[in-house]
This record gives structure tokens, sequence and C-alpha cells, in this order.
């Protein structure tokens, strides 16, 4: 199924995010967290795409797998800071022909001390590339707090326009941890006229130090009452997940109760905490 005709139906979706692994080395491990996330009957799961493409094999592989072998839709990323036109319909190519429906389009990151592929400079060029190569559902990235790269948080829902204007059918946000900047968010884009479903991304914190030194490069804000969980807890690897988790909870609950009813969890592999998540919820998400 296509991602944008279940994020249509009217109630709750939870969807989760693996990521596939670097090396085949790792493969089974990173196969057998998949299997066990799957087996939560999520609404989707996304997985995403390494950096320069070099884990786009796996990403695909894991993708049709979700949907062929488990029943579960897929959302494959795909990005183009660093790739050619022709590798793009190549990877593009590989997932027609496995079944994937679903890609999410990325810019992805610039390779450090380079600049990005002639082909490709934004994600828009990438969504009408996709578009124009077969009956794929798109998505997009969305940041509540402005991209990094953005002049002004007014320049950076400018672009998430122009991609809307491409083709994107929905967006997913990048994680956050004070509700209240989403909401402001929603109203901006909306404001603006940017009208498809916006899929609110959850990351459950289970490690204070790693979180602290993410938020740090992505500038993600860190709200006083949060970081007051770190410091009590961060030292404590067994009380930071239980925090970390309950907070996800109660930012999930707090959305779905202000009607933002798309919820998509930064999983990190780890089943506990996505079967952990999805229990906590499994009234609030009835509809």
């Amino acid at each position: 199924m296509k991602i944008i005709d279940i994020l249509r139906q009217d109630r709750p979706t939870l969807s989760f995010e693996v990521f596939p692994p670097k090396t085949s080395d790792s493969y089974e491990t990173v196969a057998q967290a998949t299997q066990e996330i799957a087996a939560l009957r999520p609404d989707f799961m996304s997985v995403t795409y390494g950096a320069g493409g070099g884990t786009s094999s796996y990403t695909i592989g894991i993708a049709s797998e979700l949907s062929q072998r488990y029943g579960v839709d897929s959302l494959a990323h795909l990005t183009c800071a660093s790739s050619t036109r022709e590798h793009v319909h190549a990877m593009l190519a590989e997932m027609k022909a496995k079944g994937i429906q679903n890609v999410l389009a990325l810019r992805g990151d610039i390779p450090e001390g380079g600049a990005p592929a002639h082909d490709y400079q934004y994600a828009a060029q990438l969504v009408r590339d996709i578009k124009a190569s077969g009956d794929f559902c798109v998505g997009g990235a969305c940041y509540p707090e402005g991209h990094p790269e953005a002049p002004t948080k007014n320049a950076d829902i400018d672009h998430l326009k122009e991609k809307m204007d491409a083709g994107c059918e929905f967006f997913t946000t990048q994680m956050f941890f004070d509700n209240n900047i989403l909401y402001n968010f929603l109203y901006r884009i909306r404001e603006k006229g940017i009208t498809v479903p916006v899929v609110a991304g959850i990351m459950p914190v289970t490690n204070g130090k790693q979180i602290a030194r993410i938020c740090k490069l992505s500038g993600t804000y860190l709200p006083e009452k949060f970081k007051a969980i770190v410091d009590r807890f961060g030292d404590n690897p067994a009380a930071m997940r239980q925090a970390g988790v309950a907070y996800a909870a109660g930012q999930i609950i707090d959305l779905i109760a202000n009607g933002v009813t798309h919820i998509h969890v930064y999983s990190m592999n780890k089943p506990s905490i996505a079967a952990d998540i999805q229990a906590s919820l499994s009234e609030v998400l009835k509809p």
C-alpha cells in the first residue's frame, strides 16, 4: 500500500524507522531486529540510506523484504547529494523491480570536503525525477526548527513548498523534543499553503551523552524538563532508558490529543524500544 493511502485513513498511525548495516558482517543482526519490529505490525517501516549510497543494496533489500516477506508496508530512503541521475534511475528501477512503492526523497549530507553532484542540488529535483520514473508515492523531510543550512525559517518553508509542488505527498519531521515547536511549525506551513500530511518523528532517548552530541550537531532544542531527565538519569542506563521511553510516549500522547495523529518512531534498530512505545500507546492509538 502507498503511504499516502495509510495516512488518509481516519485514525492514528504508528511507524518505525530502521537503518541498514554498514557491512555484511552485521547484516544478520539488523535483519533480526527488522523482523522483530515488523512483528509488531506497525502501519509502515522506513529504511534509511547510508551516506553516499554506501548501503543502497541493503536499503532496497530490507525494504523489499518488509513488504514481500513480512507484509509490512515499507518506505525506502533515497539520497542524491553525491549521486548522478544515472545512479538514481538505477536505484529506482531496482526498487520498482522489487515491488517497493514508497520513497522518501532526501538531499542527504554533502560529503565532507566535497560538493553535491552536479545533477542534484536540492531534494525537489530528486522528487521530480522519482515522480517521472514510475508510480511511486514520494515523501520528504521537514525540519520544525529549520534546516541548519537554511538562511531563514521562511526560506526553509519556501523550499518545503517547492518539494510539495514537485510531487511530495507527505513529510516526515526531524526529531524534536518540544511539541510546541512542532505546533508552531505546522501553523506556519499551513499558512504558506502546504497541505499534505505531516508525520511527527519521535526519538526515544536511551543514551544521554549521545543525544547531547546529536542535538549539538543538528541544532535540536532540548527543553529544560528533558535536560533534567538527562542530568538525573544519564549515568544510569536502565533508568535513562525507562525515562527516555516514557518521555517519548508522553510526547506522542500529547501530539495525538492535539490532532497530530501520524507518528514515526526512530527506533535505532532496537525492537524492545519499539515494543515498549507501542505497548504504552495501546489505547491511545485506537480510532
